[in-house]
């Protein structure tokens, strides 16, 4: 926890998740107006970002602010593992570093980033989407700078937090399975909204769903996995009620720091706290007359509850230390990856606030359970791959699109598109293979070492490989491992007799 919060510092995060939530700026100007605020809140000298790229082995800077030469060290690259951006990458955690000449994990490997400048302190902290590192922040200072301390770093990472949400809604940057579904008839006009594809029949039964809610301002609490397209149908709703000329305003309950999210929501007056050194207007009274999209919900702490549910009830709220009420025409769209009624029963969620947002339920469910949009949505990506790269990829092959669709993709349709992306990344021209998307799982022996196997045999080939990948995660039991892949145990047994899999002792 920090140990005191800075007005400073405080104030500057504040006009960065205004910044964020904005959505006004194109991705790269927007990186680099957080890494200044980072600079000026930690008087560091040099500060970047770095992405991991589509092969998984590299950081890549994408933006870069303060030291005159920065911006000329952006594109450049650092291996996952290289010295001190590349150890926090690869161990997804923060790093503190005050003697960076002597540390062990820099010796000058990344000296040559730096255009060789002798750097005494650094600060290097992961950029999270879902807990998983997508790339790291690092902020630097030469010899005679400030030393960094350990507030330095936890502040950095709230930075970090809120650079990892512009990112992750920042197209071509990084991976946003939420929203990289496409169809021409259902893409909304606002620029900023992500747009809409479904095949399945239980998609295009959504999208109707979403329509006919639409009509109406009543609350809607949309629920399912990570990755399988919440805030698209968030969007949906709006650009088709009669709000869609007003605003739609995102908030991520989860990213916010509890401290911050009352007036980060409602706002706050001059003098209301220690560093509210100026009145705020906060999301709600910015959404009026259009829809607050609060994605989290179920993160939202406890205090807050019952201030949400009043503007559910009332549509009235005070800001922070202020005993003005305003009252607000807002429509509340939530969204949840939660088991939310287990929350309720546990008292973590407010009973009265959840009958509130429910009034309109939507599940959305994984991709697991539409495998027919798996086809599309493969295609989409790799088109938009195709676009990028400039790569003369024809598609994918039949063995490749049978892999995808036997594909368990936990991760959903975020999952989907890092594997294409990487696919298209790291393959060369015509048909992507099997082999391609999962190169774990394909091996040399696994092929034979010339490919010289029939469709047929690299398709068993590859359904081997993933049964007996399952079987080991379920330490050989059939029963669990059956219910994993969503098919009867007797066509495990089956199959495991067929294709040769070699057994392992388990119950079931």
């Amino acid at each position: 926890m920090l140990s005191t919060i800075d007005t400073k510092k405080f104030n500057l995060l504040i006009e960065t998740i205004s910044l964020v939530n904005s959505h006004h700026e194109d991705a790269r100007s927007l990186l680099n107006r957080i890494l200044g605020a980072v600079l000026e809140a930690l008087d560091g000298e040099a500060a970047y970002l770095f992405l991991i790229s589509g092969n998984g082995r590299e950081l890549h800077a994408e933006a870069a602010a303060g030291a005159a030469d920065a911006a000329s060290d952006a594109k450049r690259a650092v291996k996952i593992g290289e010295g001190i951006p590349g150890w926090a990458a690869a161990h997804n955690k923060p790093l503190l570093v005050n003697d960076v000449e002597n540390d062990r994990r820099e010796k000058r490997k990344t000296a040559s980033f730096h255009g060789g400048r002798e750097i005494k302190t650094m600060l290097a902290v992961p950029l999270r989407f879902r807990d998983r590192c997508a790339g790291v922040i690092t902020v630097l200072n030469r010899n005679g700078g400030k030393l960094f301390t350990q507030d330095d770093l936890e502040w950095l990472e709230i930075f970090a937090d809120q650079a990892a949400l512009a990112v992750q809604s920042a197209e071509g940057l990084a991976p946003d399975g939420e929203r990289a579904v496409y169809h021409e008839n259902r893409r909304p006009e606002k620029t900023d909204f992500h747009t809409f594809v479904a095949k399945s029949q239980v998609m295009r039964e959504l999208a109707e769903v979403a329509d006919r809610y639409a009509k109406t301002d009543a609350s809607v609490l949309i629920r399912g996995e990570s990755g399988v397209g919440k805030e698209i149908f968030a969007e949906q709703i709006h650009a088709r009620s009669g709000r869609r000329d007003g605003p739609f305003i995102r908030v991520n309950c989860a990213a916010i720091p509890d401290g911050l999210l009352e007036s980060e929501l409602f706002g706050h007056v001059k003098g209301a706290f220690t560093n509210a050194v100026g009145e705020r207007r906060g999301r709600f009274e910015m959404a009026g007359g259009g829809t607050i999209f609060l994605d989290e919900i179920g993160d939202m702490p406890s205090a807050l509850q019952a201030k949400l549910l009043r503007v559910l009830q009332q549509k009235t709220f005070e800001k922070v230390g202020s005993d003005e009420t305003i009252t607000v025409d807002v429509r509340i769209i939530a969204a949840t990856n939660r088991d939310i009624e287990r929350l309720v029963e546990e008292g973590g969620f407010r009973s009265d606030l959840y009958y509130r947002l429910n009034v309109l339920p939507l599940y959305v469910p994984p991709l697991r359970e539409r495998a027919d949009d798996i086809p599309e949505l493969a295609s989409f990506f790799l088109k938009n791959m195709i676009k990028k790269t400039g790569k003369k990829i024809e598609g994918f092959s039949e063995a490749a699109m049978e892999a995808l669709i036997a594909a368990r993709w936990t991760g959903n349709v975020r999952e989907l598109q890092n594997t294409v992306e990487r696919a298209a990344v790291m393959s060369g021209a015509g048909l992507l293979g099997p082999e391609d998307l999962f190169p774990a799982l394909y091996t040399e022996k696994t092929f034979g070492g010339g490919g010289e196997r029939n469709l047929k045999e690299a398709i068993n080939a590859f359904k081997a490989r993933y049964i007996q990948n399952v079987l080991e995660e379920n330490n050989g039991n059939q029963t669990e491992a059956a219910r994993a892949l969503d098919i009867q145990r007797t066509y495990l047994s089956r199959l495991i007799k067929e294709l040769g899999i070699a057994r392992k002792d388990g119950n079931g």
